[in-house]
């Protein structure tokens, strides 16, 4: 059998599109608006500024670079680095697979509240966790996802990009505009956009905003990767990766110009975590004029970006092994969304009635304080390291236009600075352990040891790692 065809983009808008729908999410909308309440409003800004232009954008331009040099998969773009690094590719999407295995969870979470929303219904988040619509509205986003990724790059991705994209967009500046009619709209101006000082000597803030960074703009997970491998030969790097990181935190500040002001006009915590976005918005939207319409278009908002993510991480995986095995692209979807029905079973049964834990801890918390946390800066750190201490300069050169401050600057921060301080990050994480709850992704009440932690991480990625490795033996 031949190797597979590849698609393209159809044009470089919609690969900006795409990639500003792969990094915004729900980091975006519920995430990091929780993440600054929980840290006193603006002196979050600060560090999560630096963690995006200094570490995020060049580590960003690093791989999509490297995605379109190599025209391949996650997995055959390490093997052409080296051959013995199939299996970093592999662990890779290992990492990858298992975050959307429970960020699907909260998708369906969004989906749920969304139809909740449309009949008007202000189901608190206790007594939906508490039943198995979880489960089943997290099988729906699983399913959902897993036909879009089947239909392919045009037919799937660019259609559900172009669709969802720029609602998301127009439905949070429209929902901005309204929260500037209320009382509050003031106060939460200048608790999101007024800096303590003082909190910047928190390790806690730096190690949050480094992890909402690279999780938000969905860089070193292998999304980025993938999705430079379709685009044309044209195309700016940089320049579309500096509209993409613009894009991305536009659309997190606009949420947060959003939720604020419902906080401070109904005297809500900013500080609420899961129950700010599941049960005291939802309360407050009910008691707004127009409350309906509001919270409906808020929690499409969040759907649509916690979808669009989704796809793209499902697209990950499914490129890989469809490469591996010389599938046609709608077998490959199908087997890996069935794969992942049943992974994503373990996280969505500890938020229902079942309530499935492991040391008495949800399996989602644990999988998003393991993979979530350390996996995901483990697989930035490994993709930083393989793509410029292992290749010459003049590979990304070639890539981003022999630009002088691409080759001077953006080059080096990747092969020196960001694997030093994702490294460093993983360290201090471990070492401070339970000491760090806001370096988690989903605001939960349960944090890990160190060992804990190192143990998870390895007994997840370690089970996926190896089927992946049959996987790659199976096709030789």
């Amino acid at each position: 059998m031949s190797a597979p065809i590849q698609e393209r983009w159809s044009s470089h808008a919609i690969f900006i599109l795409a990639a500003i729908g792969a990094a915004v999410g729900i980091g975006n909308i519920w995430r990091f608006p929780s993440v600054i309440g929980q840290n006193g409003g603006g002196a979050y800004l600060i560090p999560y500024l630096v963690a995006v232009f200094v570490f995020a954008l060049p580590l960003m331009i690093l791989e999509i670079s490297a995605g379109r040099h190599f025209r391949g998969t996650v997995v055959s773009a390490f093997a052409s680095v080296r051959p013995s690094f199939r299996a970093l590719g592999w662990l890779v999407c290992a990492v990858i697979f298992l975050i959307l295995s429970y960020y699907l969870v909260i998708t369906g979470w969004t989906l749920a509240y969304t139809a909740f929303s449309a009949t008007g219904s202000t189901e608190p988040f206790s007594a939906f966790s508490g039943s198995f619509l979880p489960v089943l509205f997290g099988m729906i986003a699983v399913v959902l996802t897993g036909i879009i990724v089947a239909l392919g790059i045009r037919q799937g991705i660019e259609r559900i990009t172009v669709l969802m994209v720029p609602v998301i967009i127009i439905v949070l500046a429209i929902l901005v505009l309204y929260c500037m009619t209320l009382s509050g709209f003031a106060e939460g101006l200048v608790f999101v956009f007024t800096p303590d000082f003082s909190a910047l000597t928190r390790p806690g803030l730096w190690v949050a905003a480094f992890g909402q960074a690279f999780f938000s703009l969905s860089v070193g997970e292998g999304i980025l990767l993938t999705y430079g491998s379709y685009m044309d030969r044209q195309q700016d790097i940089a320049r579309s990766s500096l509209i993409i990181a613009v894009a991305d935190l536009g659309v997190a500040l606009l949420a947060a110009l959003v939720i604020f002001p419902v906080v401070f006009s109904f005297g809500l915590s900013p500080s609420a975590g899961t129950e700010l976005a599941f049960t005291t918005l939802p309360l407050a939207f009910s008691l707004m004029p127009y409350g309906n319409i509001i919270a409906m278009g808020f929690f499409i908002v969040l759907f649509f970006a916690a979808f669009t993510s989704a796809v793209s991480m499902l697209e990950v995986s499914v490129a890989a092994v469809q490469e591996a095995l010389l599938w046609t692209r709608q077998k490959t979807a199908a087997v890996v969304t069935a794969a992942l029905l049943l992974i994503s079973l373990l996280p969505a049964l500890s938020y229902s009635a079942a309530r499935l834990s492991l040391f008495g801890i949800p399996v989602l918390d644990l999988m998003d304080e393991t993979i979530g946390t350390i996996g995901l800066h483990l697989s930035a750190a490994i993709l930083a390291i393989a793509f410029t201490w292992f290749l010459p300069r003049e590979v990304f050169e070639s890539e981003t236009k022999q630009s002088f401050l691409m080759s001077r600057v953006v080059f080096p921060l990747c092969k020196y600075v960001i694997p030093a301080a994702l490294l460093l990050t993983i360290g201090v994480h471990l070492v401070a352990g339970f000491e760090i709850p806001d370096a988690t992704y989903i605001a939960g009440a349960h944090y890990l040891n160190a060992w804990l932690q190192t143990g998870g991480l390895v007994t997840f990625i370690a089970g996926i790692l190896a089927i992946a490795l049959i996987i790659d033996k199976v096709r030789r």
